[in-house]
């Protein structure tokens, strides 16, 4: 049987599922200009926003047996953000496909988080059976001037795919991809 609710842990963090004290962090987070400015069409995200999107990324694990993880340190306990995969629906000419993101807290920027964590969930998602979700491919995407993301995807193993537009705000993204067999050559 699948673990549709698994926990996965790399040296510094525990990348675990969601609980409603999650929300204070997560509304903070969302709200920050900074931490929005290459999200969506940008715009800071409001608490009610933030509630609903942490209401499905609770039940989207029962839905696909995939989804973003809370990510935390481990010595802390202080949740610095999310790590995950995702269905990007947002640009269909991707489609069909799974999405590793991420979006850390500010203060959490510049200590290698979004790479540790990305690269344990790439573990997962490349994985059989208890051990994963057993995706061929992966993309990721990000606004063309996101520069830190960019990185992110080069050190995951990425590779360009294509530049285009979000259909519904016209945003500039990059989508970079990863396959299986990409990844575990590479592992």
């Amino acid at each position: 049987m699948t673990t549709r609710h698994p926990e996965r842990h790399t040296a510094r963090l525990r990348l675990r599922q969601w609980s409603e004290a999650d929300l204070d962090v997560l509304a903070e987070m969302d709200a920050d200009p900074d931490v929005m400015r290459y999200i969506g069409d940008g715009s800071p995200g409001t608490r009610e926003r933030t509630a609903a999107a942490l209401a499905r990324m609770r039940a989207v694990w029962d839905e696909r047996g995939y989804g973003l993880f809370a990510a935390e340190e481990r010595v802390t306990g202080e949740l610095v953000g999310w790590v995950g995969l995702a269905v990007p629906a947002f640009l269909p000419e991707v489609m069909p496909a799974v999405e590793i993101g991420w979006r850390l807290r500010r203060r959490s920027w510049g200590r290698g988080y979004a790479t540790e964590a990305a690269r344990e969930v790439l573990a997962f998602a490349f994985g059989e059976a208890e051990a994963g979700a057993g995706l061929e491919r992966v993309v990721s995407i990000c606004h063309v001037d996101n520069h830190a993301s960019l990185r992110v995807m080069t050190k995951l193993g990425m590779t360009y795919d294509r530049t285009t537009r979000v259909p519904a705000h016209g945003q500039p993204v990059r989508v970079m991809a990863i396959t299986r067999e990409e990844y575990h050559s590479s592992a």
